[in-house]
């Protein structure tokens, strides 16, 4: 299912309470944003979640949707409340309170990408940006809370695995101190948005597949994570981050040569994630 903010990919049949969404990959970038703004075609994409809809594009075959937004991340953050607006980029908007993401150039409209990098010059309009939401932000999130309903209404459980990456360069800068840099890191915000036993098997997954796993550092989770993860409601919330430099060429912007290797561990470990919210009576769905 396609709309102009998601694209909604389904299972012919839905066999687990588990949920997969990845709201920082979408590369939909139109003509009017580049024109709009300051930086080049490359610079631009370089806090995408760049193919990470298509290293988990294969959860219909275990029985779970799979919900990728289409517009990219440097134009609408949809891991960002819509209530963070960032008044150093748009004009009407009146500082209140401190929240650091804002602080930071890294609201719901992003004025900066990666190393700080402003994306425009001069302010949004007000107007611009409540256009923006309506079209992408609201859709976009009306869709996945619809999800987590029909999870828990076919299975009394919604397991929410929110999908990301994360530059190899900014693992290795937060990371410092360490024996050795997480290749993955899973996000639970320390316990508040999973149960512990869930978030326990998703990391043994990881674990068993050959990956160094940490969790909540560098990266616990952001709006989605917060905002959905409901465990005293049996709605859970995990976020996963993968190191880009395991599947892809950053500098390029290109998948590597392991992008298949990759792609093919994380679809077992898709079915191993999916098997935590499938009803015990029924059966894990044959690869088609």
């Amino acid at each position: 299912m396609t709309d102009t903010a998601y694209e909604l990919y389904m299972p012919s049949r839905r066999s687990t309470s588990v949920i997969f969404a990845s709201p920082h990959s979408g590369r939909n970038y139109g003509a009017g944003f580049l024109r709009r703004s300051i930086l080049d075609e490359v610079a631009i994409r370089s806090s995408e979640d760049a193919f990470v809809d298509l290293l988990f594009a294969d959860a219909p075959l275990h029985g779970a949707p799979l919900l990728a937004a289409r517009a990219p991340r440097a134009f609408v953050d949809l891991n960002r409340s819509a209530e963070e607006l960032d008044p150093a980029l748009i004009r009407g908007v009146k500082r209140s309170g401190h929240n650091p993401r804002v602080g930071a150039g890294l609201g719901v409209i992003p004025r900066v990408v990666s190393a700080g990098r402003e994306i425009y010059r001069g302010k949004l309009s007000l107007a611009e940006v409540e256009a923006r939401l309506a079209a992408h932000w609201y859709p976009y999130h009306a869709r996945l809370q619809a999800l987590i309903d029909e999870s828990r209404a076919m299975f009394g459980s919604a397991l929410l695995i929110d999908c990301h990456s994360m530059p190899h360069e900014a693992v290795e800068s937060l990371c410092k101190g360490r024996c050795e840099n997480p290749e993955i890191v899973v996000g639970d915000r320390f316990g508040a948005a999973a149960d512990r036993d869930i978030v326990e098997q998703i990391e043994a997954a990881f674990r068993e597949a050959g990956f160094r796993v940490a969790r909540n550092a560098p990266f616990a989770g952001a709006y989605s994570t917060q905002h959905y993860g409901r465990p005293s409601q049996n709605q859970h919330v995990v976020q996963i981050e993968i190191d880009r430099s395991l599947y892809m060429d950053e500098a390029r912007l290109e998948p590597s040569h392991r992008f298949g290797e990759i792609h093919r561990i994380l679809t077992g470990i898709m079915g191993e994630i999916a098997e935590i919210g499938r009803p015990a009576k029924d059966l894990p769905l044959a690869a088609e």
